[in-house]
């Protein structure tokens, strides 16, 4: 690890305020704050919509959480969430980020139903075959897969799609797929300033349209309320939107396995 150069992980780390980041994360972080003001809104709108979405699969039976690129251990963790509905829930999080993978490793240390595969998410069968996957994970019962702000880090060459598609293929029926994903279809979202921002890192940034963002969900049926933005995404009894919901940069969706 080169500290010196810059992390998407940890600079979303220091955008919610956590502390396992270095200078060169904290300078990128508020490179991306000038050229888009509403970021630190976007990531705790985006962690509010990874806990509702967790919540959601429990309710609906799923007890075994598979975690895409889950970056650096914060408040309110996947594993904290679920098995705090559901204690027997069993959580394997994927990650590369070095500085990631240690801290996950130390919070899980003394948790049998969580553990951390150090893997590229674009290289499946490393990712599913990886002994934490074996032991946790029971690919014929039903998984949530959460892919959370990590599509837009798949460059177009890697086919998003067709990864997507490996990752479906490898579970039941009844398993549900969750993600956000950055967009510059929206004149809010400066994507153009962001995409070039995030170059000087080891994380190149790659937003798309909501077509695109839909093809990521092919083979799964989304549920209500579709594909809409963090915040619009089943705010929960006596709580609403945010009137200006594009400021919001994400699209995000839950979609259950057919």
């Amino acid at each position: 690890m080169d500290p010196e150069i810059p992390s998407a992980a940890r600079a979303y780390d220091y955008l919610l305020g956590g502390g396992h980041n270095f200078a060169a994360d904290r300078e990128l972080a508020k490179k991306i704050q000038v050229v888009q003001p509403g970021v630190v809104r976007i990531a705790q709108q985006n962690r509010a919509f990874l806990r509702r979405a967790v919540l959601f699969m429990v309710e609906a039976g799923v007890r075994q959480f598979l975690d895409l690129g889950s970056g650096i251990p914060t408040v309110g963790n996947v594993h904290e969430i679920a098995q705090a509905a559901a204690p027997d829930a069993r959580v394997v999080y994927v990650d590369y980020d070095p500085v990631a993978v240690a801290h996950s490793r130390l919070l899980l240390a003394h948790n049998d139903n969580a553990d951390i595969v150090d893997a590229d998410i674009t290289r499946p069968h490393d990712v599913l075959d990886a002994g934490p996957a074996r032991r946790l994970l029971d690919l014929d019962r039903p998984v949530g897969l959460l892919a959370v702000t990590i599509g837009h880090y798949i460059p177009p060459e890697a086919d998003p799609a067709g990864l997507f598609a490996r990752y479906r293929d490898a579970l039941a029926p009844g398993s549900f797929l969750a993600l956000t994903h950055l967009t510059d279809d929206f004149t809010a979202i400066r994507g153009e300033q962001i995409v070039n921002t995030m170059k000087s890192s080891r994380n190149n940034v790659f937003p798309r349209t909501r077509e695109e963002v839909l093809k990521l969900f092919t083979g799964y049926g989304l549920v209500e309320p579709g594909l809409v933005t963090t915040s619009s995404w089943r705010p929960g009894k006596g709580v609403t939107s945010m009137q200006d919901t594009e400021r919001d940069g994400l699209y995000a969706g839950v979609g259950r396995r057919l």
